[in-house]
């Protein structure tokens, strides 16, 4: 088993290099674009775990009663929590308090999102660098030794078709995640913002 892991270590190791320079931004790229992924994940995650209910987020508004983290832990809670910690007692200046809370946990749902469309997008336009950066390198090879050097040849043509690959394995399940993060985000929202529509017409 040890064996095989070195061995695909191996493999991968001589598939970046024969990717040429393109290779190092496209990694940095994909590295960040997972790990703001994996963040988001895990953020939504906590958001749609031990969500409490409108019956039991007003409750805790008017007994003005802090969420039990042990019980509640998900978009509600956040949003009970926030509004307890800045309401003023005055009914008319709370709606407005709620509005603004309920605003600005729905805006913290977008972070980062277009961040990941935007590397996933741009993984492909790296590759097509690489591609052309290849094809120089095919042509300057061509341009000293004609064709009949096959072999130096497959050098620029292997990095072209290589850098072309890797950007579409970063884009397409970078844009997939993108889609699935934003249906995440968009049903946290309509909840947030129906407790809210709730909360305000008891207070």
């Amino acid at each position: 088993m040890i064996q095989d892991l070195f061995t695909a270590l191996y493999r991968m190791s001589q598939y970046f290099e024969s990717g040429g320079i393109v290779m190092f931004p496209l990694a940095a790229l994909s590295l960040v674009m997972w790990l703001l992924i994996i963040d988001r994940v895990l953020h939504f995650r906590r958001l749609y775990r031990k969500n409490m209910s409108s019956k039991a987020a007003w409750a805790h508004i008017s007994e003005n009663r802090m969420p039990d983290p042990a019980h509640y832990q998900g978009a509600i809670s956040v949003l009970v929590a926030e509004f307890i910690r800045s309401r003023s007692g005055d009914p008319v200046l709370d709606r407005f308090i709620l509005d603004e809370t309920v605003l600005k946990i729905n805006r913290s749902m977008d972070d980062h999102l277009a961040t990941i469309g935007a590397l996933a997008a741009s993984a492909p336009l790296m590759g097509l660098l690489g591609t052309v950066i290849g094809m120089i390198v095919t042509f300057d090879v061509i341009a000293v030794f004609g064709t009949g050097n096959a072999r130096a040849m497959a050098g620029g043509i292997s990095e072209a078709l290589i850098t072309t690959q890797t950007g579409l394995l970063v884009a397409i399940p970078g844009m997939y995640m993108k889609g699935f993060l934003e249906r995440r985000a968009q049903k946290l929202k309509q909840r947030t913002a129906v407790i809210g529509y709730y909360l305000r017409r008891h207070l």
